[in-house]
């Protein structure tokens, strides 16, 4: 038996960003032709390692753009990764993106079906969870209705409902709750408890660091592509949050300085302006 349900092992992973602006398809092909396309590598994630024991309940933590989802769409097998490895033992319930895996142009009800081929069920099997599934997301009178219509809140309910109708071995929840209301979203902590308590293995990502305290015992924290920290939440929380509220004190100090020497400026100049009258 595995010691770990994931094990992310030095995993790089690579983009190729465009170096310059191309606003038409057929500058596009030109230039491909030509062997003309410049692109700048960029480094998602940079040899990030992460080891996971069943059970556990991990958040991923850090500013936006720092890889925190890049690395759950690796674990996910949504990317693979340029360098290093990574095995995941078990069934995997992702919940990522908002919208993911859902069609706008069809029903709720013909959503619920589409999901779950998608995560692998029967429509038998479906079919026996719909009511149930229904049921905790709440939109009964919205089940004909086209998902193009449903607001952000409405498609997490949708989401989380169909994703969680059977217990994974491992649930990945990115942010998306974070649209729903209060109810819902306190509606869905304590499904993934109880998920929790039945063995799941929880991965979720929130800048909310109560709740992720709350959910979980273990952090990862990501800073550019490039672990920070890795352990137990709650010091790692604590320095995170220090660490955040010491750069917003920074930029709060240069965007005064900034300001003041814009007022001296804009004084100074009429000053020049007043002697010259």
């Amino acid at each position: 038996m595995n010691e770990y349900i994931v094990d992310v092992d030095k995993v790089t992973v690579r983009f190729n960003k465009a170096s310059e602006n191309i606003d038409n398809l057929k500058e596009y092909f030109v230039k491909l032709v030509r062997h003309e396309l410049m692109f700048k590598e960029f480094l998602a994630l940079k040899d990030v390692d992460l080891k996971i024991r069943p059970c556990e309940a991990w958040a991923i933590i850090g500013t936006n753009g720092s890889g925190k989802s890049t690395l759950l769409k690796v674990i996910s097998r949504i990317l693979k990764p340029y360098k290093g490895s990574v095995k995941v033992n078990g069934t995997v319930a992702s919940l990522i993106e908002l919208g993911a895996g859902i069609d706008p142009k069809l029903t709720a009800r013909e959503n619920i079906y589409l999901n779950g081929c998608i995560l692998g069920y029967s429509k038998k099997f479906v079919q026996s969870k719909f009511d149930e599934i229904v049921e905790f997301s709440e939109l009964e009178d919205f089940l004909d209705t086209p998902v193009k219509n449903f607001s952000s809140g409405m498609k997490s309910r949708l989401g989380f409902s169909v994703a969680t109708m059977v217990k994974p071995d491992i649930l990945i929840v990115d942010e998306v709750l974070s649209v729903g209301d209060v109810l819902f979203r306190k509606k869905c902590m304590n499904k993934m408890n109880e998920m929790l308590a039945d063995g799941t293995t929880l991965l979720f990502v929130s800048h909310n660091m109560e709740t992720c305290k709350d959910m979980c015992d273990h952090a990862l924290w990501l800073n550019k592509g490039e672990v920070v920290m890795s352990g137990e939440i709650g010091p790692i929380a604590d320095e995170y949050l220090t660490t955040i509220e010491a750069r917003k004190a920074k930029e709060k100090a240069q965007k005064k300085k900034k300001q003041q020497e814009l007022d001296k400026k804009a004084k100074e100049i009429a000053a020049r302006k007043a002697a010259k009258q």
